[in-house]
C-alpha cells in the first residue's frame, strides 16, 4: 500500500531544503544551536533496494552539515513518515547503515510521523541475545499529531 504525501509535513518530500535550517530551530533547537549554516549541503536523494522486498526506496532528506567550531562533517537524515509501519524502526535502521556505509561520517537520524492515528513509535531499534547485547540503535523523532 503505497500511503499518500502529505503536504504539511514540516520538510516536504521534495528535494527543496529552503527551510531546513527553520525546522531544526523550531522542533530540535539543541541540534540547532549546534550546526554550522554556513556549511549546508543537501545530497542527493538516495535510493536503495530493500533486500527483503526488493523494492526500491527513497531517503528523503539527507543534508551535510559542519558542528560549530570543529572540523567534523555530518550527516542529517530525515525521513518523514506519513503513514503507521510496522518495523520503521529496522528500517530506519537499514537506510542509517547503508547512508553510514557510503559516506563513512556520522549521521543523525530524525523520523517525523505524521499521520492521524495516535501511537507510540519505536524510536530504537535493538539486536540482542540472552547472553550479548549486540546494538541499539536510536533515532530522534517528530510526532505531529500528539
Amino acid at each position: 500500500m503505497k500511503a499518500p504525501i502529505n503536504m504539511y509535513t514540516p520538510i516536504s518530500y521534495s528535494s527543496n531544503h529552503t527551510f531546513f535550517a527553520e525546522f531544526l530551530e523550531v522542533f530540535f533547537p539543541e541540534i540547532h544551536f549546534h550546526l554550522d549554516y554556513s556549511v549546508i549541503k543537501p545530497l542527493s536523494e538516495e535510493m536503495f533496494t530493500d533486500l527483503i522486498e526488493g523494492e526500491s526506496k527513497r531517503a528523503d532528506i539527507v543534508i551535510e552539515t559542519k558542528l560549530k567550531g570543529h572540523d567534523t562533517l555530518l550527516i542529517i537524515y530525515v525521513e518523514p513518515q506519513s503513514y503507521s509501519q510496522s518495523g520503521f524502526h529496522e528500517r530506519m535502521y537499514h537506510y542509517f547503515s547503508l547512508l553510514y556505509n557510503k559516506y563513512r561520517k556520522p549521521i543523525l537520524p530524525i523520523a517525523i510521523f505524521s499521520y492521524e492515528e495516535n501511537r507510540n513509535e519505536h524510536h530504537e531499534f535493538t539486536i540482542a541475545f540472552p547472553f550479548f547485547h549486540v546494538l541499539t540503535f536510536r533515532f530522534l523523532i517528530l510526532e505531529l499529531k500528539k
